[in-house]
C-alpha cells in the first residue's frame, strides 16, 4: 500500500510571503489535494537575527487569504534544534560523520587556494580520519558528514529529470556548527523525515542542495522523498524577478485589489499548463495538477495577464459576493475610505444596485471601488478635466434642457429615465450619446462610468436631480 502523500511549504520568516513563495505553496497545496494527501507548514526560523514574529504572522495570514492553509498547525524549525543535534550525534556514533577542528584561518586558506587554482572551494577532509586526540586546544569542532569520495549521487527529479552529482563535488559539509546549532542542510532533512514528507516541491535554486541532502538520507537509512524542483519566476524581460517586476508580498497584491481565486489561477499558469487553458478554476486545478507537467524553463511574470485574469474572475463573481469583498477588504484597499462615509446598510444597498454595471469595467477591486466613488461623492461633485470639457462645451445647457422631463417622471427606473432622455434627444435632433455624455459628466464627475441610465437609477431621484441642478447652476 502506497503511503499517503505529504507535502510541505517551508518559508523563512525574514519578510513577507513573496509571490514566488506563494506559487511554491500553491503547487504543494494542489499536489496534496490532487492526491488526497496533506500539506504541512514549517517555519524555517533558525536564523534568529532575521526571523520575526511579524513575518510568521504575515506568512500565515497570506496563505489564509490565498486559500492555501496548511492541514496542521505550523512547525518551528528552531524549536527542533535538540532533535537535529540528536541525529548528528547518531551519525557521529555510526562513523558516518566526524568532528572537524579546522580553524577559521585554515578554512580561509583553503578558500584562497581554491580561488587561486580557479576551482570551487571545497573542504579538503583534513580531519576526516584523524584522531580527536590531535585536536588543538581551544577550538570548538563542527560535525561534518563523511561523504562518499567517489561515484555519484543521483536525484530523480519529477521536473528536472535525472540529475547526477559527482560525490567529489559534494564534499564533507557541516551538519552542526561549533556552537551546536544545525545547518540548514541538516535541519531540513531531519524535519522532512520526522514530518513524514513524501514529496518535496520547491524552487530550483535548491537543486544543488538536493544532492547533499540525499547523502544525509542515505547515511541515516531513510527513504528519500520524491523531489520536484520548479523553475524560478522571472520578470517580463527575462531577468530575475525583482520588485519592479512584481516580486512583492502577497499583502501588496491584496491591496492592489486582486482576488485570491484569480491569483491562484495566474500563479498556477506560471510554470504549469493544462493544454491551452488560461482560465482555470480551483476545482479543475486540483483535478488536473501533476508534477511532470511543470515546465523546466523559467516562467515570466506579466501584470497585464494577471489583470486580465483578475478581470475575468471579477465578472464571474456574484454581485453580492463582490459587495461583501469590498466591505471586508476596504481596510486593505488604498481607496477603500470611500466606503466608510455612510452607514454600512446604505453602502451595501447602493453597491449591490450598481454592481452589475461596475464589475463589467473593473480589472481589480481597486478599480471597482474607484468606479463606485460617484455613489458616495459629496455634493457639489469634483469634476475631472475631461468631464468639465464636456460640460463647458454646451453640456450644461443639455443638462438644463433634460431636467424638466426627468423631474416630471412618476417612476424612477433605468428604463423610465432612458425613455425620457431618448424623447428629449429625438426632439432636439441629437444622437443619444450627445445627451448621455453631459449627464454622465454631471452625475459622476467623470467621462467613464456604468451605463448612465443605471447611474441615474442607482443614485435615486433626489440625489440625481440635485447633482444635475448643481451643474446647471454653474452655467
Amino acid at each position: 500500500m502506497t503511503a499517503p502523500v505529504v507535502t510541505r511549504f517551508a518559508p523563512s520568516p525574514t519578510g513577507f510571503l513573496h509571490i514566488g513563495g506563494a506559487r511554491t505553496a500553491l503547487f504543494n497545496w494542489l499536489y496534496a489535494r490532487h492526491t488526497g494527501g496533506t500539506m504541512l507548514l514549517r517555519i524555517e526560523d533558525t536564523d534568529r537575527e532575521r526571523s520575526t514574529d511579524a513575518a510568521v504572522t504575515a506568512i500565515i495570514d497570506g496563505l489564509a487569504w490565498l486559500g492555501l492553509e496548511a492541514d496542521a498547525p505550523p512547525i518551528s524549525q528552531f524549536a527542533r534544534a535538540a532533535r537535529h543535534r540528536e541525529v548528528a550525534e547518531a551519525l557521529l556514533a555510526a562513523g558516518k560523520a566526524y568532528r572537524c577542528y579546522a580553524t577559521p584561518a585554515e578554512l580561509e586558506a583553503m578558500r584562497e587556494t581554491a580561488k587561486a587554482e580557479k576551482r570551487p572551494p571545497r573542504y579538503d577532509g583534513r580531519w576526516r580520519d584523524r584522531d580527536p586526540s590531535e585536536a588543538p586546544a581551544g577550538v570548538d569542532p563542527v560535525i561534518r558528514l563523511k561523504a562518499p569520495l567517489d561515484g555519484e549521487t543521483v536525484v530523480h527529479d519529477q521536473v528536472q529529470g535525472e540529475v547526477r552529482f559527482p560525490n567529489k563535488d559534494l564534499d564533507d559539509f557541516v551538519l552542526l556548527r561549533s556552537d551546536g546549532t544545525p545547518t540548514y542542510m541538516h535541519a531540513v532533512v531531519v524535519d522532512d523525515h520526522d514530518m513524514g514528507v513524501t514529496h518535496i516541491i520547491r524552487g530550483d535554486d535548491h537543486l544543488t542542495n538536493a544532492g547533499r541532502q540525499t547523502l544525509i538520507y542515505q547515511a541515516m537509512g531513510w527513504d528519500v522523498p520524491v523531489m520536484s524542483h520548479i523553475p524560478l519566476i522571472h520578470g517580463p524581460d527575462g531577468a530575475k524577478l525583482s520588485k519592479r517586476h512584481g516580486a512583492l508580498g502577497v499583502e501588496a497584491y491584496r491591496a492592489m485589489g486582486y482576488l485570491p481565486v484569480a491569483l491562484r489561477n495566474y500563479l498556477v499558469r506560471l510554470g504549469w499548463a493544462h493544454g491551452d487553458e488560461e482560465i482555470i478554476g480551483t476545482d479543475d486545478m486540483i483535478a488536473w495538477f501533476d508534477l511532470p507537467a511543470i515546465n523546466k524553463g523559467a516562467a515570466r511574470f506579466d501584470f497585464a495577464k494577471l489583470e486580465a485574469v483578475n478581470g475575468h474572475w471579477i465578472r464571474q463573481t456574484e454581485d453580492g459576493a463582490l459587495v461583501d469583498m469590498l466591505m471586508v477588504e476596504r481596510d486593505h484597499l488604498p481607496n477603500g475610505e470611500i466606503l466608510k462615509r455612510r452607514p454600512e446598510e446604505e453602502v451595501r444597498r447602493q453597491l449591490a444596485a450598481a454592481m452589475p454595471g461596475l464589475k463589467e469595467r473593473a480589472k481589480t477591486l481597486v478599480e471597482l471601488t474607484e468606479g463606485a466613488a460617484f455613489l458616495f461623492a459629496e455634493r457639489p461633485l469634483a469634476i475631472d478635466e475631461k468631464a468639465e470639457a464636456i460640460l463647458a462645451d454646451g453640456g450644461r445647457a443639455t443638462v438644463a434642457a433634460l431636467l424638466p422631463g426627468l423631474g416630471a417622471l412618476d417612476e424612477w427606473t433605468a428604463g423610465s429615465v432612458e425613455a425620457a432622455v431618448r424623447t428629449y434627444a429625438d426632439g432636439a435632433g441629437l444622437k443619444l450619446g450627445k445627451a448621455a455624455q453631459p449627464l454622465r459628466a454631471a452625475l459622476t464627475g467623470r467621462t467613464t462610468s456604468p451605463g448612465v441610465f443605471d447611474v441615474l437609477a442607482v443614485l435615486g431621484r433626489d440625489e440625481a436631480l440635485a447633482r444635475l441642478h448643481d451643474q446647471v447652476a454653474q452655467s
